[in-house]
């Protein structure tokens, strides 16, 4: 019992603050912690691009409370036995660290409490349904998790009558947070999973999996897994039996999956087979416009800016580091043990508020004595009580210019339905 009493202790944090807040003297940081390497390396530039964008638009309004403000990269390679020594590194050496996007699924299990402790307001992709309910009081969440994008994988594919589906999904602990929802919700609603593979990465052949894929005659696959290894065991599922179709989760989308695949199997034949699902954002309205203008204009330290205008991820990264600003104008320091109970404040639609779209906006707004309600390039906020924000799902699809078509909505109510 005391044991798990110190465990359950240090997983908490200790959430006692100082009676005055630190004294900051230049600039403020913002971290990116995610894979930068590794499987999931995609995962790190996606963030990084929004904390760019919203970095560039703050040091333009003048900065917060006098200070300028830069974001750093830390790679957590996508493992926890390395995100662990990362995190410790980047708590003790980083000069002003105040506030970061990440961690993901990959490694927040085993560093959400490290930084929790640290007292380091972090906005996590992490899906992992662990965060649920979490109790962090530094951790925030502004995409819906895992459990909810295998929700809605399920119900597009009911949508469109397929009955037999295939999970195959790579082995690292981010694919595999999809598996039980997605798994039992295609039960409830009436289909049925012939096969559950958990692939081994970055195999040069995938040659008895696909025939047990074969064996099983799914009428859909469902998968997440790095682009290397979909790549393979699509091109091998071409070649012995003819293609499947396909429903991905988000990191499918992104434009190394898009290549790796749309090379081994012909862009023609992905744009006929597959769909992917993943958290709505609107990219539109006067949010967006801000973001995405920044965004184009950033080339010269985001490689392809355009490739990150409508994805959500990247949106709700920018979105976390406007709020944190705004939080920290809000306490009136950049000190995360005073600036994070005002975090809630920033996004809620409260009585009286007025709406903002921007750092320039807000900041304005609050220099007039005015309340706020911050609603992001990434659509509004809702946060729980946990600190979670959650919504509907796009389901898009693949173009041969490269586009990524709306196919579906699978709305908030859909999805609870299963939750």
């Amino acid at each position: 019992m005391a044991v798990a009493f110190v465990v359950t202790v240090a997983a908490c944090g200790s959430t006692t603050q100082s009676a005055t807040p630190k004294t900051y003297t230049g600039t403020l940081t913002f971290a990116s912690f995610n894979p930068f390497t590794g499987p999931d390396a995609s995962f790190g530039p996606e963030m990084q691009a929004g904390c760019i964008v919203a970095a560039h638009l703050i040091n333009k309004a003048g900065g917060v409370l006098g200070h300028q403000v830069q974001c750093i990269t830390v790679d957590t390679r996508g493992d926890p036995a390395d995100a662990v020594p990362a995190a410790q590194k980047m708590i003790a050496t980083t000069s002003n660290l105040v506030g970061m996007n990440g961690p993901s699924s990959d490694e927040a299990q085993a560093t959400v409490p490290i930084i929790n402790r640290a007292h380091i307001p972090m906005f996590a992709d992490t899906g992992q349904a662990a965060f649920d309910k979490n109790s962090n009081d530094y951790f925030w969440r502004l995409t819906p998790p895992d459990d909810a994008a295998g929700i809605a994988m399920a119900i597009y594919a009911y949508r469109k009558g397929y009955r037999r589906g295939a999970a195959v999904f790579g082995s690292d602990l981010s694919s595999q947070s999809n598996v039980p929802t997605l798994v039992s919700t295609f039960k409830k609603l009436g289909g049925q999973i012939v096969l559950n593979q958990s692939l081994a990465l970055d195999q040069s052949s995938y040659r008895s999996e696909v025939q047990a894929a074969v064996a099983a005659n799914p009428d859909v696959i469902f998968t997440e897994a790095d682009p290397q290894t979909d790549a393979a065991y699509l091109s091998q599922l071409q070649q012995l039996h003819g293609l499947i179709p396909v429903i991905g989760t988000e990191p499918t989308i992104q434009p190394a999956w898009i290549k790796a695949v749309g090379g081994a199997i012909g862009k023609a034949n992905l744009a006929q087979i597959y769909a992917a699902a993943q958290p709505y954002a609107p990219s539109q309205g006067p949010a967006w416009k801000v973001f995405n203008t920044e965004l184009l204009a950033s080339a010269s330290e985001i490689p392809q800016p355009d490739q990150w205008a409508q994805d959500p991820y990247t949106q709700t990264d920018y979105d976390a580091i406007v709020t944190m600003a705004l939080a920290m104008i809000m306490a009136n320091t950049p000190d995360p043990s005073f600036f994070n109970q005002q975090i809630a404040n920033v996004v809620a639609d409260s009585p009286g508020a007025t709406e903002v779209h921007s750092y320039q906006e807000g900041k304005d707004a609050l220099a007039a004595g005015k309340k706020i309600h911050y609603v992001g390039a990434g659509g509004p906020i809702v946060l729980d009580k946990y600190h979670n924000s959650s919504g509907a799902f796009q389901v898009a699809g693949y173009a041969t210019d490269g586009s990524n078509p709306q196919l579906d909505i699978v709305s908030a109510a859909d999805i609870a339905k299963y939750a």
